[in-house]
């Protein structure tokens, strides 16, 4: 034990997901590894850090899956005009604007316009009808607000009641959106569409209503426990006496020279201390591990900016760095008194968010809240996301022409290179592969970045979302799980007694069973080809494991591009000529 004064040895327990298989985290800022069985960190002023893991017990911490701090996405990043590939990116752009500069001129010498406008009259078509019908689907989803209302003045418990309403308005939601794509018999890109649309405003719904009716739980037991804690006090005596003894216990603690003998031993998983300032302070940098290097916060709070950056004008990014205040008798004598207000400050950081409003539950329960959500480039609900303090009008234009312009070349390439392309029963198998396989990954390409770089980015401008990270470097997957492993696998795992091959599993079903939903309502055809190539994965990840290919990890990402640049051609062959 270390004879610094008291004041110098704190104990914060730091909640690690044991299931996840994520290994030790590191602490860029203390620079120390944090082990399982606890580890002693002596901090620069002389004193010690005990740093125990632990899982919290009766909680599946939902909250826990998704963390948003402020990130810039890849092609946004400050660092861009640092990268070494940078020249890479430019040629490619220049490489599409020559394709396109040469189908328009050789469309142009045969028909003698410089563009078909045949994909163009398909996707216009009862356009009207199609953002009416969208914005009633919206308008619907409103419903979530009212259920979660409801949850907040205890008409409805979410587990169960809550949870079979909602699922059964999610399924009447999207069976009435197909019914009526069908109704309408429109075209592929409007069925696709309105079908897609509808799936993420579930999404959307379902992470809504799910926090929320956790959230519920999580207060009414924090209810429960501020009632024991009550009557408690009271059998000891007054409130004001009890929160007076809690604070002179406090000052006795932090005038003792000496170490005192009562001071706590190493706790047990499931219990927590709430510490002085620095187990905060260590707790926030924790939180914000994911962070890169270039957004991180030094001691003052002030930005940490590469030297590399090249944009000055971007607006400041703040982390959270608050938690809420723990309960004023965690010091209390009485031993029963101290760790009901325990549990009850683990229940208010439940409730409550880490940024800087502190938002706790249910005062975000408000219909701006829930059509904030709406407009924020996120599937995943939270009581509040960090937020840049300014939209940049510039910005916001060169996205908006990013936009347009990476649409009229995915519009080109798919009219020119894959609609006359599409095959029949009677052409070649392995022709309509090699004709297809190349404009298929162009147009993948360009629709990635026009969703997630220019719309996504340009979304989260105008309502000051600060985390841009909506994607992580896919292009370097070695492997289909990397590829594959997102939100559904995290949520999953936070259920005990589902694991990590089991949330794989389960992950893959629901995606394919998705995929092929959305097939279907396209193609107006029932074929599982798509379900079955998407479950096919599930063995070609077990292969990627043999130690020999998992260290190839060149191989691997070959393997990887070669499956896309095969699959694409392969579905379309398999959907529109069989």
């Amino acid at each position: 034990m270390s004879s610094e004064p008291p004041e110098k040895i704190y104990r914060s327990i730091v909640s690690i997901d044991e299931g996840s298989g994520a290994g030790t985290p590191s602490i860029n800022d203390i620079g120390h590894s944090i082990s399982k069985k606890g580890t002693t960190i002596a901090t620069s002023d002389g004193g010690t850090l005990h740093v125990q893991p632990f899982r919290k017990s009766g909680t599946q911490q939902l909250r826990a899956v998704v963390t948003f701090v402020p990130r810039s996405s890849h092609f946004d990043s400050q660092e861009a005009g640092a990268d070494q590939f940078r020249g890479f990116y430019s040629l490619f752009w220049i490489f599409l604007t020559l394709f396109s500069v040469k189908t328009i001129v050789y469309h142009h010498q045969e028909t003698g316009s410089p563009l078909s406008l045949q994909f163009a009259s398909l996707i216009s078509r009862d356009l009207f009808t199609l953002f009416l019908s969208e914005g009633v689907l919206t308008f619907a989803s409103l419903w979530a607000v009212v259920l979660v209302k409801a949850f907040k003045h205890g008409y409805i418990r979410y587990y169960w009641t809550g949870v079979m309403i909602q699922h059964f308005y999610q399924t009447a939601m999207l069976a009435s959106a197909i019914t009526w794509t069908f109704n309408r018999q429109w075209p592929w890109v409007q069925s696709g569409y309105f079908t897609l649309r509808c799936l993420v405003l579930i999404m959307k719904m379902h992470s809504y209503m799910a926090v929320n009716g956790y959230l519920q739980e999580v207060d009414v037991k924090a209810a429960a426990l501020e009632r024991k804690l009550r009557e408690r006090t009271n059998d000891v005596g007054r409130w004001d006496q009890a929160i007076a003894d809690a604070k002179a216990r406090r000052e006795e603690i932090d005038q003792q020279d000496t170490t005192p003998s009562e001071t706590p031993a190493l706790m047990k998983a499931g219990n927590s201390y709430f510490s002085p300032p620095a187990a905060t302070a260590l707790r926030n940098r924790l939180q914000n591990l994911e962070v890169p290097s270039s957004l991180q916060r030094n001691s003052s709070g002030v930005s940490v900016k590469s030297e590399a950056s090249s944009v000055p004008s971007a607006p400041k990014m703040p982390l959270p760095t608050v938690t809420p205040t723990p309960h004023p008798l965690v010091d209390h004598p009485d031993k029963a008194i101290s760790a009901l207000a325990h549990g009850l400050s683990e229940l208010e950081v439940e409730l409550t968010s880490t940024g800087k409003n502190q938002v706790r539950w249910p005062a975000n329960l408000t219909w701006w809240n829930y059509v904030d959500y709406q407009f924020l480039p996120t599937l995943v609900y939270e009581l509040e996301y960090p937020r840049t303090d300014r939209v940049r009008p510039m910005y916001v234009l060169e996205k908006t022409i990013a936009t347009f312009g990476t649409f009229f070349l995915l519009y080109q390439y798919t009219e020119h290179y894959i609609m006359p392309h599409v095959p029949d029963s009677s052409q070649s198998f392995a022709k309509s592969l090699l004709d297809l396989a190349l404009p298929f990954m162009i147009c993948y390409l360009i629709l990635f970045y026009l969703i997630f770089e220019c719309i996504c980015n340009g979304f989260a401008e105008l309502s000051c979302f600060a985390d841009r990270q909506f994607y992580e470097d896919w292009w370097n997957s070695t492997s289909w799980d990397q590829f594959a492993r997102k939100h559904v696998y995290a949520s999953t795992l936070s259920y005990k007694s589902v694991g990590k091959v089991h949330a794989a599993f389960l992950t893959f079903l629901l995606s394919a069973c998705v995929h092929e939903l959305v097939m279907a309502v396209v193609t107006h055809k029932i074929r599982p080809y798509l379900f079955l190539l998407q479950m096919s994965q599930l063995p070609l990840i077990a292969l990627g494991r043999i130690p020999f290919i998992k260290r190839n990890k060149v191989l691997g990402n070959v393997v990887f591009w070669v499956g896309l640049l095969a699959g694409f051609p392969l579905l379309c062959v398999a959907y529109c000529a069989y």
